[in-house]
């Protein structure tokens, strides 16, 4: 029997070890930091994927599978109360060739996409540019510009609409006083545009141009300061410096107003009161009117997912050539 020392001193010597003991401090420290660390590189290689997977899972069901699932209807007669009547290939792409209706709508497409988006994205630049200089009451104007594009769509299409009217319509109103006879707005192929892209740039000017307001913002300002210094008007700096510093802005407003544009539905279904059909000879019709009056006025689904389906390959194809056009100018410079 060991005796203990005196002061009541355990003897000196090694710790017991079996069964019932304990392991040395350093080993569950060793263990926890392995832990840690397993954990860590975990948090780093798949949190990211998590984190963006609802994004992607709502997509892969509410984008891709309907995309999808239009193809396979567009190469069948199908109906709304009878849906698959029978397996028909490329009949209905073989109908849209020939058709002129479609034909007539991306015409009137087109056509308004030329005349509402260029001017639309040229006011957005001008008026980024005004409220980028120090003026009065700055964020009051920054805030107007919100305004339209908060306003309701159908709103805006109504009172549009009444002021486009042929007999008390505002604007003829005014263009009486300079002798002008009154234009049927929606009679006329070209005036239906005209007054369509007027509603579409009255609602996304200000939008576009607080997005190239907020690109302006992250542009160093001693580039304008040494260029003021060596005498350049503010309209060169303009073209010299803010143009090519808003180069990347400029291509994603154009991508996102293309297919804006090539998708445009509520304003000219509200300016036609309501009607699919783009007026009487379908001078107003767009691809999507054209697809809804296809698929729930002739009940006629698998040439409206036809159509449908050869939009968004339209789309895409405008999308590449924005791109590719987007790439040679910068290669250029």
């Amino acid at each position: 029997m060991t005796l203990l020392r005196r002061g009541g001193a355990p003897p000196s010597g090694p710790e017991p070890s079996g069964p019932g003991s304990r392991p040395p401090v350093g080993a569950d420290q060793e263990r926890l930091e392995r832990r840690q660390t397993r954990f860590n590189h975990f948090d780093l290689k798949v949190s990211p994927y998590l984190f963006i997977s609802p994004f992607f899972l709502l997509f892969a069901v509410f984008g891709l599978f309907p995309l999808l699932y239009t193809v396979w209807v567009s190469l069948h007669d199908w109906t709304l109360l009878g849906g698959n009547q029978g397996f028909v290939g490329i009949a209905n792409y073989v109908k849209l060739v020939q058709d002129g209706k479609f034909w007539n709508a991306l015409y009137n497409t087109l056509g308004i996409f030329a005349i509402a988006t260029v001017p639309q994205l040229l006011l957005a630049l001008l008026l980024a540019d005004t409220l980028s200089r120090r003026i009065r009451a700055a964020n009051f104007w920054r805030m107007g510009l919100l305004l339209p594009y908060l306003t309701s769509v159908a709103a805006v299409a109504i009172v549009f609409s009444q002021l486009f009217g042929t007999q008390f319509g505002l604007i003829n109103y005014g263009l009486g006083f300079f002798g002008i006879d009154p234009v049927n707005w929606k009679g006329g192929t070209y005036t239906s545009w005209a007054a369509i892209a007027v509603m579409v740039d009255w609602r996304w000017t200000g939008y576009n141009a607080l997005i190239y307001l907020a690109a302006m913002q992250a542009v160093p300002k001693d580039l304008y300061e040494a260029a003021s210094i060596d005498g350049a008007s503010r309209m060169r700096q303009f073209w010299q410096i803010t143009i090519p510093m808003l180069r990347p802005t400029i291509i994603f407003t154009v991508i996102i107003s293309t297919i804006g544009q090539m998708q445009l539905f509520t304003e000219p279904v509200i300016f036609n009161g309501g009607g699919m059909s783009g007026g009487t000879s379908g001078q107003s019709q767009t691809v999507m009117m054209l697809i809804f009056e296809e698929a729930f006025r002739f009940n006629n689904y698998g040439y409206g997912s036809a159509i449908a389906w050869t939009l968004f390959v339209l789309i895409v194809l405008f999308g590449l050539v924005n791109t590719l056009l987007s790439s040679r100018i910068k290669g250029a410079q």
